[in-house]
């Protein structure tokens, strides 16, 4: 096949476009390599394809771009000015197809910016949400701590700190009429992991006797550090020991961290 006619054939536009078979792109590589003016009508249509491409996607990234150039060999092939138009048919026709072709890609980057912003605005609402339910229960205990300490009804007992923890405080507020209990742990260190802080009704006479009345759970939790627990109706004394989680039967006198007498 000369020259001529493979030009007007509209085989090269195939050939840029990787479309024809093993064999005819062999035979055009050939052609192109023995004949200077089909080699420049291929670079030609090559260099409207990029034109097109770049014009039509001008948000393509530059490393797309190079891959692009790279693929077309213009990476190494100087670019020869296009002298006269051949096939515009054809051109018009590979044009449409790539301007659908760019259309679909772009239709389908903005679906899935649509998705991204869509899952990351219900990500941001679910984080508000937990933030208002944390902000409200910090309220609520905070509320709880402020009519605790301003009742004056409550018999408040101070508990200092004891050989394993000497820096250790804690108040009591024990109303004697309802018989509840309220603790205020924020001078109590943080437990380790593993352990719980238990609170002791003591008796001392006619001999010590302590009963718990409840566990300090949660306690990186409560803010106000300020805990509601069992009610008790005869308490000559409290105390505070760092026990298992799950608490104890009995007092770990060597983990008694606070204790203070009503």
């Amino acid at each position: 096949m000369k020259a001529a006619e493979i030009i007007e054939s509209g085989q090269l536009e195939l050939y840029v476009y990787g479309v024809l078979t093993a064999e005819e792109t062999a035979e055009i590589s050939s052609l192109a390599k023995q004949e200077n003016e089909v080699n420049e009508e291929i670079i030609a249509i090559e260099k409207s394809v990029i034109n097109l491409s770049s014009s039509l996607a001008p948000a393509l990234s530059a490393g797309v771009f190079e891959r692009l150039k790279t693929s077309l060999a213009l990476a190494s092939t100087p670019v020869i000015p296009i002298t006269r138009r051949r096939n515009t048919s054809t051109y018009l026709g590979w044009a449409a197809s790539i301007a659908l072709l760019l259309g679909v890609v772009f239709q389908y980057n903005q679906n899935n910016t649509v998705a991204t912003q869509l899952k990351s605005t219900e990500t941001e609402k679910s984080n508000l949400q937990k933030s208002v339910v944390t902000l409200t229960l910090e309220k609520q205990q905070t509320e709880v701590a402020l009519q605790v300490i301003r009742d004056r009804q409550n018999t408040v007992v101070a508990l200092a700190g004891q050989t394993v923890a000497p820096q250790a405080t804690a108040t009591i507020y024990w109303n004697q009429k309802t018989q509840q209990v309220y603790v205020d742990a924020s001078g109590l260190p943080e437990p380790p992991k593993g352990k719980v802080y238990q609170i002791w009704s003591l008796k001392l006479t006619p001999t010590l006797t302590p009963t718990s009345i409840g566990l300090l759970n949660d306690f990186t939790k409560n803010p106000a550090k300020v805990f509601a627990v069992e009610t008790t109706g005869d308490a000559q004394a409290f105390g505070i020991t760092l026990e298992p989680a799950g608490g104890s039967a009995t007092p770990t006198m060597e983990q008694l961290y606070t204790l203070g007498k009503v």
